[in-house]
């Protein structure tokens, strides 16, 4: 499959650049189904998760990647085709859910699948509202989600970029979170947003982003409106809570790579400003 070539040929050469890093590797499981619901601040995401981990994932992408024109949209096509990315149509309703009904599938086959909660990249680098699909795709399958941060692509690649910088790239791999207790609660709206907000909350501990209480669509759409004013950016920061169900936000701070060898990360005998007893 043209996703194990890419990984096996593209995969040595962004690692010599990117210098990616990731902590958690082992908490996905080895076999059977499991979400991995991601934060999302650009394209590159899709495709340094993927090269960070053993097992093969595939992820819903947006539905423009499947209809451009020319020589670039033919392309952008059949690449997307064969790493398996699923469209999805990000207006909602039914189109939405023929995807993740794919999704399901797949999950129900025994392997992994990729959703960005956030539905489209952070506008700013902060972590936006999820929507409910990945946990009415969670009750459905019974699958665990584990959340994943990515660091840094938004600083290698801003909106915009085509073709990303050279920085360092982390992945953060959390406890995988199980929603047993709701099975069959699936079309319950607050058990919905009860368990797309505990996901996001992992995501923010384990991210350090400022969480905003909006969908980062709408945030978009009123950037890009010719009424954006500096009033309608006070407003979007006025309407952000400290964290996703109003809890109280957790002291983190965004990861670092870990030390590039043991002597970087292990004390000395004798480390500064340590007193020895005589």
């Amino acid at each position: 499959m043209l996703y194990r070539m890419l990984k096996l040929f593209l995969g040595p050469v962004l690692k010599v650049l990117y210098r990616p890093w990731i902590k958690g590797a082992e908490k996905i499981p080895g076999t059977g189904p499991a979400i991995l619901a991601s934060n999302h601040l650009a394209v590159i995401d899709s495709f340094f998760l993927p090269l960070m981990i053993e097992r093969e994932v595939v992820f819903v992408g947006k539905a423009d990647y499947f209809t451009g024109k020319g020589f670039k949209g033919a392309f952008v096509k059949w690449f997307m085709t064969r790493v398996g990315t699923i469209p999805i149509d990000r207006s909602g309703g039914k189109k939405s859910q023929a995807a993740l009904q794919k999704g399901l599938a797949r999950l129900q086959s025994g392997e992994l699948f990729g959703i960005y909660p956030e539905g489209t990249r952070s506008p700013d680098g902060r972590l936006y509202r999820g929507k409910t699909g990945v946990a009415r795709l969670a009750l459905r399958s019974g699958a665990p989600v584990i959340p994943v941060a990515m660091i840094g692509t938004n600083i290698a690649q801003p909106i915009g970029t085509k073709i990303p910088r050279l920085h360092r790239i982390g992945v953060v791999i959390g406890d995988p979170l199980d929603f047993s207790r709701y099975q069959g609660m699936e079309d319950d709206r607050y058990v919905l947003r009860a368990i797309t907000d505990e996901i996001m909350y992992s995501l923010m501990s384990l991210s350090g982003q400022e969480y905003v209480d909006l969908y980062a669509a709408d945030v978009k759409k009123a950037m890009a409106s010719k009424e954006g004013t500096d009033e309608d950016a006070d407003a979007t920061s006025e309407r952000k809570v400290v964290a996703p169900g109003g809890r109280k936000a957790p002291e983190v701070e965004i990861p670092e790579p870990p030390a590039e060898n043991a002597a970087e990360s292990e004390p000395t005998e004798n480390p500064k400003n340590t007193q020895v007893d005589e």
